[in-house]
């Protein structure tokens, strides 16, 4: 019988840790169904940009208030979880407090620590609630926000609330247990952890029996841990996904310079060989340009962006900062960077449902274009790179938006019509205009 919580415990972990890893595996498969991109290069340069970005928070804080604000929560969370090792050997050992004894003052410091950042995160949360819900700002109120992403927001943070709410509670009536000498609390008259803050919610609890608080530390302490394994299972239903993804997404993120765009070498070799007046277009092909397979000219589905372009869709983080920096949107047009990423997500959960349930990929009569985004959305984008810019964690709409504009140019000529026709001149007249290449220079006779 005395072992029946630590064989609950156990359970109820493996089972938390077993459905998460489920589907983290999903998500990796589904991740795979796109093209194999290599980013092994530059090793030191991407180590030290996942430094900056990911853990550093660098390009967070560009908006101070905001940053700040995130910056107190991701570090509060993730630091305070530190104790969620002790609380797992606890559950798992049926000890109290374990690390106290060893750590001695250290744990005291690390206790008060996490106190501190429990309120810290509580009143932050209070304040992101209220920016997103009561002060009608632009990036938290836009269309591709209704109903569940709102809503996943919210529901993010009651959570968090309702987590370092249990934590301050348990450690407040333990603090009180441990004053009372009670048994399996008491440390020989000694105090393990400093409870700077919930001494003071001790005082709600300071009057009742010993029996009720041990009632009450329990519970708070049970409903803490398996709080933080449902929370750990929500995260890949949610866009709080980024706080795992963060770190391999901004790794692998381009380091080339912003707007330069990749060629498809094909495409490129075939080019060069119609500008070129010595070429013998009967000659064999450059092995190099047949490489590439040619088969698909950009991407109209999942499987013909990358693997670097899925995992963007999966990290992204629905902050708005993207869009609320695109001139398009700013503009009035439909385009929204935010909404390719979170369209290519529906997208990608949409084919690995099918994956799930047919055990293999059967063709669902769908495309992520048209079906998900746009041409209307694809054409606004002026390429200004303001949308890479602005993301904090390297997330890349660009190039997305321009694999499915090469898509429609290149395999469906279904270019806007001055687009078409300035290709069209270019082919014919070496320049986008239509003038004889013969009187090209005519502009200069006057001069």
């Amino acid at each position: 019988m005395e072992y029946i919580p630590q064989i609950i415990f156990a359970l109820l972990l493996i089972a938390g840790v077993g459905y998460f890893t489920s589907n983290i595996r999903k998500m990796i498969r589904n991740i795979k169904l796109g093209r194999e991109v290599d980013r092994s290069d530059n090793k030191k340069e991407r180590w030290a940009q996942m430094a900056r970005i990911a853990l550093g928070q660098s390009k967070m804080v560009r908006r101070p208030i905001a940053g700040f604000l995130h910056v107190v929560v991701y570090v509060g969370f993730v630091i305070i979880n530190i104790e969620v090792l002790e609380i797992i050997i606890d559950g798992l050992f049926g000890t109290h407090r374990i690390f106290a004894p060893y750590l001695g003052g250290v744990y005291d410091f690390l206790i008060g620590t996490f106190e501190i950042l429990a309120l810290l995160v509580l009143v932050t949360v209070v304040v992101f609630w209220i920016r997103r819900n009561a002060m009608n700002i632009k990036r938290f109120t836009m269309g591709e926000l209704k109903g569940w992403p709102k809503n996943d927001a919210n529901y993010i943070l009651y959570f968090e609330v309702v987590l370092m709410s249990l934590f301050l509670i348990m450690n407040a009536t333990d603090f009180i247990l441990q004053t009372r000498g009670v048994e399996g609390y008491a440390h020989a008259g000694e105090i393990f952890g400093s409870f700077p803050v919930s001494q003071f919610v001790a005082v709600f609890f300071e009057n009742m029996a010993d029996t009720t608080l041990i009632v009450i530390e329990r519970a708070a302490w049970w409903i803490h841990i398996v709080g933080i394994l449902i929370f750990l299972n929500y995260l890949y239903w949610s866009k709080h996904l980024h706080i795992m993804l963060a770190f391999p997404n901004v790794y692998f993120a381009k380091l080339t310079p912003k707007g330069k765009f990749t060629n498809m070498e094909a495409v490129t070799a075939e080019v060069k060989l119609m500008m070129d007046p010595d070429a013998d277009p009967f000659a064999a092909p450059d092995p190099a340009a047949m490489d590439e397979d040619p088969a698909s000219l950009g991407a109209s589905d999942i499987f013909d962006l990358d693997q670097v372009q899925l995992l963007n869709a999966y990290t992204c983080t629905e902050c708005g900062r993207c869009t609320s920096e695109c001139p398009a949107n700013i503009t009035g047009k439909k385009l929204s960077p935010r909404a390719i990423m979170m369209k290519t997500r529906d997208r990608l959960e949409e084919v690995g449902s099918v994956i799930n349930k047919e055990g293999e990929w059967k063709d669902d009569g769908k495309k992520l274009l048209n079906d998900h985004i746009t041409t209307e959305e694809l054409w606004a984008c002026t390429t200004c790179n303001a949308c890479v810019e602005a993301c904090p964690i390297g997330i890349d709409p660009l190039s997305i938006i321009m694999d499915m504009r090469r898509y429609l140019v290149l395999e469906n000529s279904a270019a806007p019509t001055d687009l078409n026709n300035a290709l069209t001149n270019i082919e014919n007249n070496g320049a986008p205009w239509p003038y004889n290449q013969m009187d090209r220079l005519n502009w200069a006779d006057e001069l």
